[in-house]
């Protein structure tokens, strides 16, 4: 059995200072704490993000049993608890070309709340692609995608995380803990939707990182009123914001508010504005880049720029080269036309089966991660992933065997624009 002890340490002081009795004997426990159990499902989802939410929704719509664990309380992840409500991009050069289950749940966010969409019609001019990027509600996101998960059959549990995994002749056996929760359960396949393939590196599969990374963000605003789904949050680069542990995740999200702070005090001690008030702060820092997976396949930025059409293509992503940097950000346009695709084996660790990883963590070079890291983009990833685990677990084969032609197949049924060469 592969374990961590960073994670089981982690979590057994939390158990206990939360649960009575929590490492010693389960009858002095009482009724406060699940007692250690066992289930089967078809498909573990972890983490419940941008991708891990589409993920999860789009596994349990193809008939597969699925668990979703989110660490914290609220799915949408970067667009929710970052505060990041303006995912994109769906749309290139007049024409959609990332549909399916998010951005089902984006539009009818931006219903609900009675918002307005850009003109997707009109290609954006030069460097600004931001154009259209769409606001949504956060909050209403979140209950809607919570919605969403309930009406597919995702089990749905926050406040969790895997302790230990092993690899046996079924997938894998999985031991859980959060809060008044110890349990295990057996699934036929992982997606790791993490944003820093976390449970890749809990099972000691290889990933990269760059010694120098990206800064992070921390939104809020101050002064005058703020409105979900119309207006967009201010932002201070948080540099150094690493989520890849509880040490430098608690450092990011300290640095961050007391950034505000110190922005706060300087605004207030501008002659004038002696009552402006801080009245919007999201909870978390906004993480850009962390590990990635060493996948079948590494995405490139050639492969970017060239708008490369893989023939295991199973999404579309469109955005910017976006690498940020101390000194801000000069985002590389793609040419005319140009529309990446995402490929199965950059969802897959190279020579690994029944496991996957979508979102951030995909298989990349760091220029190519800085446009294929954003949330259209990541939606896209998660169903794609999402649609193969489910093939995966009801063939009882890996991820790699399924036929493309399958899994563009299904992938259409529920709406998303699949790449195929004419």
């Amino acid at each position: 059995m592969i374990r961590r002890d960073i994670f089981r340490s982690f979590w057994g002081l939390l158990l206990g200072s939360i649960v009575p009795g929590y490492g010693k004997e389960k009858k002095h426990m009482g009724s406060v704490r699940e007692s250690l159990n066992s289930d089967h499902v078809d498909v573990l989802v972890v983490g419940g993000g941008t991708a891990g939410t589409i993920s999860a929704i789009q596994s349990a719509l193809a008939g597969a049993t699925t668990q979703l664990l989110e660490l914290e309380s609220r799915l949408g992840g970067t667009m929710t608890t970052g505060g990041v409500c303006f995912p994109g991009l769906f749309h290139a050069w007049g024409q959609q070309i990332i549909s399916g289950i998010g951005w089902d749940l984006v539009k009818k966010t931006v219903e609900l709340h009675g918002g307005t969409f850009p003109d997707f019609n009109t290609p954006y001019p030069d460097e600004h692609h931001w154009h259209h990027q769409i606001v949504v509600n956060a909050p209403l996101y979140t209950m809607l995608a919570e919605e969403a998960c309930m009406e597919a059959g995702v089990a749905l549990r926050y406040h969790e995380f895997p302790l230990s995994i092993e690899e046996n002749r079924q997938g894998w056996k999985v031991e859980i803990a959060g809060p008044g929760t110890h349990r295990k359960i057996q699934c036929r396949q992982i997606i790791d939707c993490t944003g820093g393939a976390d449970i890749a590196g809990l099972i000691g599969m290889r990933r990269l990182r760059d010694d120098d990374t990206q800064p992070g963000s921390i939104l809020f605003k101050i002064g005058g009123d703020f409105h979900w789904g119309r207006d967009r949050l201010q932002q201070l680069y948080v540099f150094g914001a690493d989520s890849s542990s509880s040490t430098t995740r608690t450092k990011a999200i300290v640095d961050g508010r007391q950034k505000v702070l110190e922005e706060l005090r300087k605004r207030r001690a501008q002659p004038g504005n002696e009552h402006m008030q801080l009245v919007h702060l999201r909870p978390e820092t906004a993480v850009r880049e962390s590990y990635r997976i060493v996948g079948e396949y590494q995405v490139n930025k050639k492969d970017m720029l060239s708008g490369r059409l893989f023939e295991d293509a199973v999404c579309f992503s469109f955005y910017p080269i976006d690498l940020h940097t101390n000194q801000g950000v000069n985002p590389l346009q793609l040419s005319e036309g140009t529309v990446p695709t995402i490929p199965l084996r950059a969802l897959i660790p190279k020579g690994r089966r029944n496991f996957m990883v979508a979102g951030r963590s995909v298989s990349s070079d760091r220029l190519a991660n800085s446009s294929l890291r954003v949330q259209a983009s990541c939606m896209a990833m998660g169903q794609a992933a999402g649609a193969v685990a489910a093939l995966a677990a009801k063939s009882k084969t890996t991820p790699l065997n399924i036929p493309i032609k399958d899994i563009r197949s299904l992938l259409s049924e529920f709406g998303a624009i699949v790449p195929e060469k004419a």
